[in-house]
């Protein structure tokens, strides 16, 4: 007869880390996210046309971040209420008349592999344990 023993003790507190991972990241990444859409924010800004009718503009370049229970997500572009946000298609993407002048999808380009470094850094703390409730 073939007999063994487990001792399941370090599983157990394997799965007590993942099953907290999420809990221990939230405030963490809703930071990451933050940083990452302010970056991107700014970068737009400083790249955005923005002169002789269209002065106002970059200044119509924000972010907000929400969240829900499953996700944390950012939103760059121009806002809602902002003066002459509604150019931001036309000097983005351009027209029949004007040629596109990128300045919003450069800056995420430029912010993504800051972004995605810091996001697999708060995970691995968070699985590692290094991270508190």
């Amino acid at each position: 007869m073939v007999r063994a023993e487990f001792d399941m003790s370090e599983l157990e507190r394997w799965t007590d880390r993942l099953e907290q991972a999420p809990l221990a990241s939230r405030s963490l990444g809703r930071a990451v996210v933050s940083k990452g859409s302010l970056n991107i924010k700014n970068e737009s800004r400083r790249n955005a046309p923005g002169s002789g009718a269209a002065k106002h503009y970059p200044a119509s370049i924000n972010y907000d971040v929400e969240e829900t229970p499953l996700e944390i997500v950012g939103e760059i572009g121009p806002a809602e209420g902002r003066r002459q946000r509604g150019l931001g298609n036309l000097f983005e993407y351009g027209s029949e008349n004007n040629p596109p002048m990128p300045h919003l999808e450069p800056a995420l380009d430029h912010e993504e592999p800051k972004f995605i470094a810091a996001v697999e850094a708060l995970a691995e703390e968070a699985i590692d344990g290094r991270l508190r409730l």
